[in-house]
């Protein structure tokens, strides 16, 4: 019997009978369960589901857990039987995996990364009437900002849920002082559901809506849960610290109130090459404004970097009202130009903040900080990462923090993260959205308020085994520091510890003691924490502070650090960058084991995601969305809301010119020339073409750009500017930025509108076959009007498809399937296509639904419509 059986991306249907079953599954039961005990949070997904239909279904368990947690266990029970998760060190997993695929089957987990989360999604098969109870389990330690400790809980289960319930439970031993549950999907009527109470060292947050509440309207089947669940608390200081020890381990949170604030000496490292043109410079405009409004009595100054370096002042100034009016002309003027010389702009920082202090032009009880932000790689002066790195790290000394922000995905942010952790600091990624410019601006106050410098805790040598990191170059107002350790004597009932600082005044200097006793007092209500907890704090501070440390090690130091963080994470079984969870599913409906990963934000550019059971397919966390057109004619469209793409070829003789993009509004035109081979291959059934030729035009500034593998031309009104791929060019002019990078790329932005980059692809010149061609990739094409069209143009406005009935295709590597799109039912097949923006040589593999003849159902019309008699 053949039945349609929608995947996970797919539309949703409602059965008529019971708007509780979507393609015949019922997830009846969802909960949520977390405990926190003393920072250390230990959170429960349970998810139960049944197959209402009458044929064996697909169901799915999808779930976004926060970056900063490690999953623990996983399993899955059907019908009584019960599947569980194994963790095992990374090469193991991955040599069960390949052996399952040289079987023929294809293993099944997603991990993909967003924002502030990763994705968790496992499906498997059941049959008629069968229940499924899906149990994932993941811990991590809350970090103080602000503050308060914060969680957040991702609630999205895509369909009404008869038994659904988010329940908190929080134990402090030092007292909790408040406590808040909000959510973003939270309604006047659901505000009343939060049910909240705290007192003294215990805290309750349940939230459990009825049916009808999470209904999006009266009768609406759709489910208004979808979007964050924060809980926010602080915990009592009636010392500037706290300490716990609990079978043979300790934690020590050190968090002191009251401080006078320390003036802080900070320089904002600026990149200003062509690629921040647009909304990043705006956006970097708009944050550094707003942080020249928080300024008060420290010395600070602006470094910017394009190919050459230039600074506001000549040293660190003071923030007077006169010179935050100066600061804020000066800010206002910034624009692009150039290349990236980031070795310069960040050595002239360093070098400015040596002088500064050498001079004795800052104050000796003060804090300095540089933060750099950037969106490239360098390319101008030095460009050898290892070398920046050198240099950058001799010339600091470890005397102040480096903190690098990268904006978007354009940065090599293994280097930027290396870079910053070797000099006390840290990276971290601006999201190019439309809260850039508040990214930035959060991140300042993070480290806006140091309170005391060279803090030291200082324990006894010869009583604690393992201790985590315990100096730290600056404690943030706000924030807190956590060490924990393992006593040699695992009997071992009490704890001195020598604590230092500088503060704004005077050095800070005490010491602290406690004992176990006093910590069994605290902790009578045992119903509420998890016994191990302090250990497994200690376990998951340690592998995070290993890995760290491993991201800037080499040689042997790396192996050492690599050896104990993978010892730890599978003695206490956590899904780290090192192991993996193998998934057992059973073995009937194509059931095939999986494997979770846990990504690292350096790959986030990188397409990540594993391929699922054939009955699904491949999700991708694409880096950043655009539309392009690139090989022999391939076309790929972005579908961000789905996270997937569509791609189609065009197979048209050489010489023939493509109207690709077309906006009557704004005056932007894109047309392309094809070529063919150097001579017909007369084994192909279809003769190879490629793009030998792009027009660029805007009518309302009388602008016309011609490309070819040889030379860039620019023709304004009656005056022709010429270059060549040879040439490293960065060129503005009214309503046009053009950068040439050498035998690269070009990048070429027009006003406001969209921008384009050309990739230039060469091949040996003595090749028989190939000669030279371009691509073309369009990005923020949001920004062209609503009446843009052309073969790629008329997929600027969103578009959506259902992919129904995945099934083997004539090649067993590309499952086919059925798409609805334009209301069309086409037969597609899952493939790939190259991206060659960030490597023209090989290409990345972007996975996408593959339409055949032509784009026919896809595009509008039939291909030939788009044929133009020129290039303009």
């Amino acid at each position: 019997m053949k039945t349609r059986r929608f995947t996970k991306t797919g539309n949703t249907k409602r059965n008529a009978d019971n708007d509780l079953v979507v393609n015949g599954i019922e997830i009846y039961s969802m909960k949520i369960d977390s405990k926190i005990t003393s920072r250390f949070a230990h959170n429960v997904i349970t998810s139960r589901a049944v197959n209402r239909g009458n044929v064996h279904k697909e169901v799915f368990f999808d779930v976004e857990l926060p970056k900063t947690a490690f999953i623990t266990n996983f399993s899955m029970t059907i019908d009584g039987v019960t599947y569980p998760g194994t963790i095992k060190e990374k090469e193991v997993a991955k040599k069960q995996y390949e052996k399952a695929v040289s079987k023929g089957q294809t293993a099944g987990l997603v991990k993909a990364s967003g924002r502030k989360t990763e994705k968790f999604t496992v499906s498997v098969n059941i049959e008629a009437a069968s229940k499924v109870t899906f149990e994932l389990t993941y811990e991590e330690l809350l970090k103080r900002q602000f503050g308060k400790y914060e969680m957040f809980i991702k609630v999205k289960p895509k369909q009404l849920v008869k038994d659904f319930e988010i329940e908190v439970n929080i134990f402090e031993p030092q007292g909790i002082t408040e406590l808040e549950a909000e959510g973003t999907f939270i309604t006047n009527d659901l505000q009343n559901i939060i049910k909240k109470t705290f007192s003294d060292k215990k805290g309750h947050i349940s939230f459990k809506p009825t049916l009808d509440q999470q209904r999006t309207c009266a009768n609406c089947s759709q489910s208004v849960l979808d979007g964050d669940f924060t809980v926010r608390y602080d915990v009592k200081r009636t010392a500037p610290d706290d300490l716990q020890i609990v079978n043979g381990y300790f934690v020590h949170f050190f968090a002191p109130t009251n401080l006078p604030k320390l003036p802080k000496n900070v320089i904002f490292v600026i990149d200003i090459s062509g690629s921040m043109s647009g909304r990043g410079i705006e956006q970097t405009r708009e944050a550094l404004l707003k942080i020249l409004d928080d300024i008060k009595d420290d010395f600070f100054n602006f470094i910017l970097f394009g190919s050459e370096v230039q600074t506001w002042k000549e040293t660190l100034i003071k923030a007077t009202p006169e010179n935050l009016d100066e600061a804020r002309k000066f800010v206002r003027g910034i624009d692009t130009a150039g290349m990236t010389n980031l070795h310069g702009g960040i050595m002239r920082g360093i070098d400015m903040l040596n002088a500064a202090h050498e001079r004795n032009l800052v104050p000796k009880r003060s804090a300095s900080i540089i933060i750099m932000l950037t969106d490239g790689q360098p390319n101008v002066g030095i460009s050898n990462t290892q070398d920046i790195q050198e240099h950058v790290k001799k010339a600091i000394e470890g005397k102040y923090p480096l903190y690098n922000l990268g904006f978007g995905y354009g940065v090599d942010y293994s280097f930027l993260e290396k870079m910053a952790l070797e000099n006390k600091g840290l990276a971290r990624r601006i999201y190019p959205d439309s809260d850039a410019a508040l990214q930035l601006q959060g991140f300042y106050d993070e480290v806006s308020n140091p309170m005391l410098t060279d803090i030291e805790l200082n324990y006894p040598e010869n009583e604690i085994l393992d201790l985590t990191k315990n100096n730290f170059k600056h404690f943030y107002d706000g924030s807190e520091i956590v060490v924990a350790g393992r006593f040699i004597d695992n009997n071992q009932n009490h704890l001195t510890v020598d604590v230092r600082g500088e503060g704004a005044n005077d050095a800070l200097s005490y010491t602290t003691q406690q004992d176990a006793q006093q910590t069994d007092k605290a902790f009578q209500e045992q119903e509420y924490i998890f016994g191990d907890y302090i250990e497994r704090l200690w376990a998951y501070l340690t592998i995070e502070q290993l890995l760290e440390k491993r991201i800037a090690a080499t040689g042997e130091e790396k192996e050492n650090l690599t050896a104990k963080a993978l010892d730890l994470s599978l003695k206490y079984k956590f899904v780290t960058p090192l192991t993996s969870m193998v998934v057992t599913k059973p073995e009937d409906y194509n059931n095939q084991d999986g494997i979770a990963d846990k990504p690292i934000e350096a790959e986030a550019q990188a397409v990540t995601g594993v391929t699922l059971a054939p009955q699904s397919y491949l999700y991708t966390s694409h880096p950043t969305w655009y539309t392009s057109v690139d090989g022999d004619p391939h076309f790929i469209i972005s579908v961000p809301q789905k996270e997937d793409a569509i791609c189609f070829n065009i197979n048209e003789n050489p010489g023939a010119i493509l109207n690709l993009i077309n906006d009557p509004v704004t005056g932007i035109t894109v047309n392309g020339e094809l070529i063919g081979d150097k001579r017909a291959n007369s084994d192909a059934k279809i003769q190879n073409t490629y793009f030998g030729k792009l027009g660029i035009a805007n009518k309302h500034l009388d602008l016309k750009l011609t490309v070819t593998p040889e030379k860039i031309t620019i023709q304004n009104g009656n005056e022709k500017t010429g270059f060549t791929w040879l040439d490293s060019v960065t060129l503005q002019q009214e309503g046009l930025t053009l950068i040439i990078n050498r035998k690269k790329n070009l990048v070429l932005s027009m006003g406001s509108s969209a921008s384009f980059v050309i990739v230039l692809h060469q091949v040996w010149k003595k090749h028989p076959l190939h000669q030279d061609f371009l691509g073309l990739y369009t990005l923020e094409s949001d920004k062209l009007s609503e009446q843009t069209h052309g073969l790629l143009g008329q997929f600027f406005h969103p578009i959506d498809f259902t992919i129904l009935e995945i099934h083997p295709g004539s090649d067993p590597k590309k499952p086919d399937a059925t798409m609805i799109v334009k209301n069309n039912e086409l037969t597609v097949t899952r493939g790939w296509q190259k991206d060659y923006r960030r490597d023209p040589k090989h290409g990345v593999d972007i996975p996408c639904w593959f339409v055949h003849n032509n784009g026919a159902g896809l595009i509008d019309g039939v291909h030939t419509d788009y044929i133009v008699s020129s290039l303009f």
